[in-house]
């Protein structure tokens, strides 16, 4: 086989519908209790948010409220646009590298990257451990340039970045650098 593929998933991960599910209903439940208290009327069949004065407690929670749902809406925006998803592609046969990622609308929206295999010089594997661990691959240009090939959020198993660093590495014919 001389290509590979790589996709990766971006925005679209459980954790990005989580947050963004949880902050918009958090976010709804602020708002009409400050609009609540605003127009004096109960807009809940399970609480009475309208005993709530609307200086300064209803005005705080009505900010607060439009704030989670805007944040929520960013989130869902991202997870529609699915930002930071592509693939990497590494075609032996052509002696090309493709490197895809989607970003936000605009003039610069796609990231398209493209090298030959001769250009590249190693796979380096970045592993930093602690309170937010690190662990990506890199693809390390003869030029010093450091490309990520990993997702970005959540940080794969030890195992599993050695096992693809080499992989990758072997099927390249180039060097693993970072791997101890």
């Amino acid at each position: 086989m001389n290509v590979k593929t790589d996709y990766i998933a971006g925005s679209r991960r459980f954790s990005n519908y989580w947050w963004a599910t949880t902050i918009f209903v958090g976010g709804l439940f602020f708002f009409l209790a400050g609009i609540s208290s605003y127009l004096n009327t109960n807009l809940f069949f399970f609480t009475s948010s309208s005993d709530l004065l609307f200086i300064p407690q209803g005005i705080v929670m009505t900010f607060y409220g439009t704030v989670a749902i805007f944040i929520s809406l960013f989130l869902w925006f991202t997870i529609i646009l699915n930002v930071g998803g592509g693939y990497n592609k590494f075609d032996l046969q052509k002696g090309l590298i493709i490197i895809f990622r989607q970003g936000f609308p605009g003039k610069n929206r796609n990231i398209y990257l493209k090298y030959t295999i001769d250009e590249i010089q190693a796979i380096k594997v970045n592993i930093k451990d602690g309170l937010t661990p690190k662990r990506e691959i890199l693809l390390k240009t003869k030029d010093k340039r450091e490309i990520p090939l990993t997702r970005v959020g959540e940080p794969l198993i030890l195992s599993e970045v050695e096992e693809k660093a080499t992989e990758l590495a072997k099927f390249l014919g180039v060097i693993v650098e970072g791997i101890f």
